[in-house]
């Protein structure tokens, strides 16, 4: 099976109107650049997206906001972008905030094959309303159920023909687990080597999780603020 195209416009090919999607990266940290541009320009709506974060005005999938292909976000931060805080409060936008760590869980769960976990995050809180709660060693829980997604788009350094997938320091947090809970995972890399040119040992995602893989271009590698201290 081969698993390599050409570029992000090309590999995205069948993700339609209505999908859910799994976003990698944290903040603008590792997100797939490639795709989000591609989606853009294919159009796609009524998306949800399940990502850390919702990207800037300008950037990630802010640019998805903007051109109102987005119907609902599944995220833990969403800070930093004026146009969701007006689709919010204007109700044209879904919003489902879940604490970090638990939105991390979620996800693995999906990739595990566990449907849903008890966690104390939220407990007491608006998080918790229509949720199961039980108590554990005299400690209130929440039921948290997994996070599948459609398809999973995630972007990591390094990867080979065969789909395994080597990512750099902190860009790794949500997309090794993003890369195993979707029913298509789609990966863009920015240096693309032959089978087995990769040390088993760095491998952090296997090729068996990866459906598509290409070599991105053009990596802006933005993040959200640039503090200087001297």
């Amino acid at each position: 099976m081969n698993k390599v195209f050409k570029d992000a416009l090309s590999a995205i090919f069948d993700i339609e109107s209505g999908a859910t999607l799994m976003l990698g990266g944290f903040g603008l940290n590792g997100i797939p650049e490639n795709m989000i541009s591609a989606l853009v320009q294919k159009g796609p709506d009524r998306l949800t997206c399940i990502s850390n974060n919702a990207g800037v005005d300008d950037f990630g999938i802010g640019l998805m906001l903007k051109t109102k292909q987005v119907k609902k976000m599944i995220s833990s931060y969403v800070g930093e972008n004026k146009e969701f805080e007006k689709q919010l409060l204007s109700q044209e936008l879904e919003v489902d905030l879940v604490p970090q760590g638990t939105l991390a869980t979620r996800i693995a769960m999906a990739g595990l094959g566990i449907p849903a976990f008890f966690t104390p995050a939220g407990y007491g809180t608006e998080v918790a309303e229509g949720k199961e709660i039980r108590e554990f060693n005299g400690k209130m829980y929440l039921m948290e159920h997994a996070l599948h997604a459609d398809f999973s788009l995630v972007k990591a350094w390094k990867g080979d023909t065969l789909g395994n997938l080597v990512f750099r320091k902190t860009t790794r947090n949500f997309s090794v687990a993003m890369a195993k809970a979707g029913q298509i995972t789609i990966a863009e890399v920015e240096e693309l080597v032959p089978a087995g040119e990769i040390d088993p040992d760095d491998i952090h995602v296997p090729g068996i999780y990866v459906h598509r893989i290409f070599q991105g271009k053009d990596y802006e590698k933005r993040i959200e603020k640039v503090t200087v201290q001297l």
